[in-house]
């Protein structure tokens, strides 16, 4: 994490690589010139165990695999805004980590639409509803369903909205979902989950992939070797 921010900062004024030195709370400025704390962040002396916690939970939650993995990215997201770890960069490392940990899962549509560009059309949705669900954060108390609408609803559907509507890749033609599906399984390990087609093919219904497993099933081109919430083919 260091590294990347200092890489971030390496053509850029102001020092990077190193947590904040101070505390960094997040203000907000009245027309009238007022100002008011909007969220007061992780105390900079807490900051290094407060990453340290982030990354061993998140590592652990999942490899657990109980909880979708674009859900725990969201999670993640939330609570680095919320320590707010450096002194400057701490929005730019969130969209950059975001991409980072969806190409982790196969989701690669940031390589083709600026995510920053698709939170700069929707930034009062962002900082309103980041707002909202960073009230409580502390105490744990905090509300996650306002973020994940955020996250899933908004920026990763209007990514997928605007990568249908420029190189028409994504269409509603009859058999392009299960086309889709079948990309997606020729570029997934020999082994797959469920959850990974849904992971990959973000736009296509539970019921269309269904559909296209049991017809390649039927063609004896993959096969069951668990079936449940936990299916597993190959």
């Amino acid at each position: 994490m260091l590294q990347f921010h200092r890489d971030l900062f390496s053509f850029s004024p102001g020092t990077g690589g190193r947590w904040k030195l101070t505390n960094n709370d997040i203000e907000e400025t009245h027309p009238d010139g007022t100002k008011f704390v909007r969220f007061a962040p992780v105390h900079a002396h807490l900051t290094d165990i407060s990453m340290r916690d982030l990354h061993d939970n998140f590592d652990r939650l999942r490899d657990v695999d109980e909880i979708d993995s674009l859900l725990l990215i969201a999670s993640y997201i939330l609570d680095f805004l919320c320590i707010h770890p450096f002194s400057n960069g701490n929005g730019r490392m969130a969209r950059l980590l975001t991409l980072l940990l969806l190409y982790k899962t196969g989701c690669i549509i940031g390589r083709y639409i600026s995510l920053e560009q698709i939170i700069e059309q929707t930034k009062e949705s962002y900082y309103d509803t980041l707002f909202l669900c960073s009230q409580g954060w502390h105490e744990n108390t905090h509300q996650m369903h306002p973020w994940f609408e955020y996250f899933i609803g908004v920026v990763l559907l209007k990514t997928y909205q605007e990568f249908e509507s420029r190189v028409g890749i994504i269409t509603r033609a009859k058999g392009a979902k299960g086309d889709a599906v079948r990309q997606a399984i020729a570029r997934l390990p020999q082994r797959f989950k469920f959850s990974d087609i849904e992971r990959t093919c973000p736009g296509v219904s539970v019921a269309t992939i269904r559909l296209t497993l049991q017809k390649l099933k039927k063609d004896k081109k993959v096969r069951c070797i668990k079936a449940g919430k936990d299916a597993r083919s190959s």
